[in-house]
């Protein structure tokens, strides 16, 4: 039986629509038959083969699905054949099925789509980690999200007020604002019009910063923060990694920490699954709404990655298949 599938072939090159084999899952593992699959910056980084953890050539992209299962392999008992499952897979969502570790695979609420749930996994676990493990967010504190309309940042508004924060979303322009708003937000900046710094301050300056922008966004909220705020470096969409001064973190007693939500597979995925168990409760229990905010067919995942490269989209960009 055959499949269409997105492969990358070389790193000088586009990915391609292939006609391939349906694959046979391995003992520890199940088979979908993929529903959705989520998009995301890192797509655009393994294409160029500049992604931390870029698979070997050839292989398929797509890091998070939502499907059916319809096989599984040798010493798997379970999710059941016709269970409705999310796994984050790191490869090999973009096609009509696929074949992953079942530790991984988590059975979906009711009323939780396909198109939802592959928009969940990446977007929504890094910001519940990052904010709830990492930087200790602790209701009533000021929140100060960077890049608040894209794919992570409208999760971090939404996760930070459901931990209770007072948020302050920073976007580009009253459209991708009131994205932000509409997720949750307390506070509006514009990064296009307004002085980040100063608009921050005005409102006392930051407890914890989600910086998944980098440059010179990054400057202005270091330099809004309260003392002993913390800084969360999620990634540098602007393209800029900014220095560092030393010195104003021992003045102001701040913390800067990375944060790289699929270096938890490596030497701690237990923390990884439970956090994307809680937030499939939270979403059961309607406290947190994921939503895929820009739907693609297979055949126009380039489209939705040159939105995504041109940062042209508000939230995430979702294949449904």
């Amino acid at each position: 039986m055959k499949m269409r599938a997105l492969r990358l072939t070389s790193h000088e090159n586009s990915p391609t629509l292939t006609d391939c084999d349906v694959p046979l899952p391995a003992p520890g593992q199940i088979r979908l038959r993929i529903h959705a699959c989520g998009l995301n910056f890192a797509d655009l980084l393994m294409i160029k083969g500049s992604y931390q953890d870029t698979p070997a050539l050839p292989f398929t992209m797509g890091m998070e699905v939502s499907g059916v299962v319809d096989a599984l392999g040798d010493g798997v008992e379970g999710p059941a054949v016709g269970t409705r499952v999310a796994v984050y897979s790191g490869q090999g969502g973009l096609a009509e099925y696929g074949c992953f570790d079942a530790r991984r695979a988590l059975p979906l609420p009711d009323g939780l789509t396909h198109e939802a749930a592959a928009a969940f996994q990446i977007a929504y676990g890094t910001s519940h980690l990052a904010l709830s493990h990492r930087a200790r967010l602790m209701p009533g504190e000021t929140l100060l999200v960077l890049g608040a309309a894209g794919g992570v940042g409208l999760t971090a508004v939404e996760i930070g007020k459901a931990m209770g924060a007072r948020v302050i979303a920073c976007a580009r322009g009253p459209a991708k604002l009131e994205a932000a708003r509409a997720a949750g937000a307390d506070h509006l900046i514009d990064a296009g019009t307004d002085d980040i710094r100063l608009a921050t301050k005005e409102l006392g300056g930051a407890d914890v910063v989600y910086d998944p922008v980098g440059g010179d966004q990054f400057a202005a909220a270091f330099r809004a923060c309260r003392p002993e705020a913390r800084i969360l470096t999620i990634g540098f969409a602007s393209g800029d990694v900014p220095p560092i001064a030393a010195n104003h973190l021992l003045v102001k007693n701040l913390t800067v920490m990375g944060f790289y939500w699929g270096g938890y597979l490596q030497f701690a995925p237990d923390l990884l699954t439970e956090s994307l168990a809680t937030l499939l409760v939270w979403a059961g229990e309607r406290r947190i709404t994921p939503r895929a905010h820009h739907v693609y067919p297979l055949d126009r995942t380039l489209d939705g990655l040159e939105l995504l490269r041109t940062r042209q989209s508000t939230g995430k960009i979702v294949i449904a298949l």
